[in-house]
């Protein structure tokens, strides 16, 4: 058996504790960082962390997946999510507001344009949402955290991944 000395042995016992606050210490901004921010046109600008977003009402839908799967994500309705910022929804949705768009983005560059009618309930039946589980589970890297699904979408390609911007813009 080795000879190891007490002030080794204290500072191998001192630099794991050091490692362990440190992962708790990411882990924790991790959690309260922003994960999803909604900027733009609307007079309440958002900034939700996962723990934010996990404590909003969420739906469950079932869907076909691109590889043919029958899947089931759960998430919040986008909808939901833009009537926290102030976005023109519901009777407010008419005349110059019909010109109001939706650009979700991701880190990685991917953009998508909606048109804000496609979110309200009264133009449409479809509950498009943000997703942050699939089949029961958080969503992989891959996925998320976050992910729009569009049911009844033939095509997923506004299915966008890596959610982390809602940009509300006018057209003129």
């Amino acid at each position: 058996m080795a000879f190891v000395d007490r002030s080794s042995r204290s500072r191998v016992i001192l630099c794991a504790l050091l490692a362990l606050l440190m992962f708790a210490c990411v882990d924790a901004f991790a959690q309260s960082a922003p994960a999803l921010r909604v900027i733009g046109d609307v007079p309440n600008h958002l900034a939700l962390s996962l723990a934010d977003f996990a404590a909003l009402k969420h739906s469950t839908i079932h869907v076909t997946d691109d590889q043919g799967a029958s899947v089931e994500y759960a998430g919040a309705s986008i909808a939901a999510i833009l009537e926290k910022s102030g976005a023109s929804l519901g009777k407010q949705l008419k005349g110059p507001n019909m010109a109001v768009g939706v650009v979700a983005s991701a880190p990685d560059g991917y953009h998508v344009l909606f048109s804000l009618a496609e979110f309200d309930s009264a133009f449409s039946d479809r509950v498009i949402i943000l997703a942050d589980r699939r089949n029961g589970k958080a969503l992989d890297n891959r996925e998320g955290p976050l992910r729009i699904v569009v049911p009844g979408d033939k095509r997923h390609a506004r299915w966008i991944r890596g959610v982390n911007t809602l940009e509300v813009v006018r057209v003129k």
